[in-house]
């Protein structure tokens, strides 16, 4: 670990970590994580009614690539400035910023500003994960870290229940604005807790903020999720000048953002980390875990919903298997981790397991039974579970406490960049493939080709159940085939993850909270030591003037 600590000058006496102050902190965390993962689950199950009343059947990827590209540029803003600057007001502002961004989403009228307001979502997603992980790094010694991924499992295996039925029920006896009116109060009690629990130390900068680096950074992130954008865009394609237009621009945001992070005082992702094998080892895991995992999840609810015939809240609780998978074996693994003090057998494990289950994907078909899809997602989401708090967890501990936050973004950030690459990859050739099929149905109805293309644009669950059924039939016909094959290209990213996490070097969990190691507060039995003084200065003494007298 050769990285330098960024220079801070803290305000705040010590805080003493005693096991009362964690289970606090973490309440905080745990309202924060709560509000981003329940409105996962439940835009999931809205999204096909929602590009069908806003008109947008065909550009339906970018609701989730908006979302991912603003959450990942986003990402080492706040993992690098709550290093420096402290973490508690920048949780707040991410949950603040989440919470008016719903608003904006269940007031927009037009599809494209729908996105828009996802973005901004996206923009408080992503400070209300880095720093939910940086903090538990800061509070808890990763020798224990493991015991707390139970909390925070439960936190998403919860939401993968009331997601969906809420969602369900304000798509079927509502309307879809409701999906994002619930953000609200959830929104308002979290920025409460977080408020009056959340006792972080707070720190100044004593080093210039690389704002040029934030900026090229942001705009080479931009620039690639643009390229893979058009490229798998129907309308432009591999070979269009506007394509390959965005790519020069990535090549050369990249080039000046490595060369500003060289010369930097205080860079947003210091270059010293990919020095760290562990480090760049568990980095691309994540990324190609990110190619493959979004991707087969963006879409599977839209797969329910239309090939399968299911309701929106039907769609939504066929995907509680998955979220009962992932959180099964992430609360197992974690308690193995901390047990044991080993994490080398996970991911190799977890990624072989989520490649069988989308080589089972490949076979989905409008006839394929409800149970067996149901299996499958379990599978899949137990393969998950093996490896994505792992990753975080090895990272964490493999580099400087003082850059823990910065580390966990920048891990965060390279996985979100696979995300979105393949969100916008696959899911641009779903959609292409998707427009055709259905295109073609309409037209072979007797639709005129505008006629055809309207349809197309704006087609949802409500209005298929309309249709006449032989159109019906080639609808869902339609959805089956666009989708199932996409899993063939995703299962060998899943293969190079599973060589890497072989690789992966097995080194000791510290055993020192980052907070303790950087001095910024006191744990373990130093900090029980010193609630025990405390407590017993406070209790009253029959020796000391002004005690009450004893019988």
């Amino acid at each position: 670990m050769t990285t330098t600590p960024p220079a801070v000058a803290q305000d705040a006496p010590l805080l003493v970590l005693t096991q009362r102050r964690i289970w606090i902190i973490f309440s905080a965390l745990i309202a924060g994580m709560m509000l981003a993962s329940l409105d996962q689950t439940i835009v999931s199950t809205a999204m096909p009614t929602i590009v069908g009343d806003l008109g947008g059947v065909e550009h339906q990827a970018w609701i989730t690539t908006a979302y991912l590209l603003a959450t990942t540029i986003v990402m080492p803003v706040y993992g690098k400035f709550g290093d420096v600057l402290g973490r508690r007001n920048l949780f707040l502002v991410a949950i603040a910023l989440f919470t008016l961004a719903s608003v904006g989403c269940a007031v927009a009228t037009g599809f494209w500003q729908f996105v828009t307001f996802r973005a901004l979502q996206g923009l408080g997603g992503g400070g209300l994960m880095i720093l939910s992980q940086a903090i538990i790094a800061d509070i808890v010694p990763a020798s224990e870290r493991g015991k707390y991924m139970g909390p925070l499992g439960g936190i998403f295996g919860l939401s993968a229940v009331a997601g969906p039925l809420l969602g369900g029920y304000f798509v079927d006896h509502l309307t879809w604005q409701w999906a994002f009116y619930i953000n609200i109060p959830i929104g308002i009690t979290a920025f409460a807790i977080a408020w009056f629990t959340l006792t972080l130390p707070h720190k100044r900068a004593t080093r210039r903020i690389d704002v040029a680096g934030v900026l090229l950074l942001s705009a080479a992130t931009t620039c690639l999720i643009f390229f893979t954008e058009f490229g798998g865009d129907a309308e432009h394609g591999w070979s269009a000048p506007g394509t390959w237009a965005w790519a020069g621009g990535l090549l050369v945001a990249a080039g000046l953002f490595v060369w500003n992070e060289t010369r930097a005082e205080d860079p947003i992702i210091p270059l010293g980390l990919f020095r760290n094998p562990v480090f760049v080892n568990a980095t691309a895991i994540g990324f190609t875990l990110g190619l493959g995992m979004f991707a087969a999840i963006a879409f599977v609810p839209t797969f329910l919903q239309m090939s399968s015939g299911t309701s929106a809240a039907e769609s939504g609780l066929l995907m509680v298997p998955m979220m009962v998978g992932l959180m099964g074996t992430s609360i197992w693994s974690g308690l193995r981790i901390s047990r044991t003090g080993r994490y080398r057998a996970y991911p190799p494990t977890g990624t072989l397991v989520t490649a069988s289950a989308m080589l089972a994907m490949t076979t989905l078909t409008a006839a394929t039974p409800i149970w067996l899809i149901c299996v499958y997602l379990f599978v899949f989401g137990a393969g998950l579970g093996l490896i994505m708090q792992v990753v975080v967890l090895v990272v964490q501990n493999a580099v400087d406490p003082s850059l823990v936050g910065t580390a966990t973004s920048t891990n965060n950030y390279f996985r979100e960049v696979g995300a979105a690459l393949g969100v916008a990859i696959f899911g641009a050739i779903f959609t292409t493939n998707l427009s055709e099929r259905l295109t073609a149905v309409f037209t072979g109805a007797g639709a005129s080709a505008e006629q055809a293309g309207q349809a197309t644009a704006t087609l949802d669950p409500q209005t298929l159940a309309q249709l006449p059924e032989p159109v019906r039939e080639g609808v869902v016909a339609a959805y089956a085939e666009s989708l199932a094959p996409v899993f063939w290209y995703l299962i060998p990213f899943m293969l190079v993850a599973f060589l890497l996490a072989v690789l992966l070097k097995q080194i000791p969990l510290s055993d020192t909270a980052g907070m303790v190691a950087r001095g910024e507060a006191i744990g373990g039995e130093e900090a029980r030591a010193h609630e025990q003084a405390l407590r017993a200065a406070a209790a009253p003494s029959p020796t000391r003037p002004g005690a009450p007298p004893q019988n």
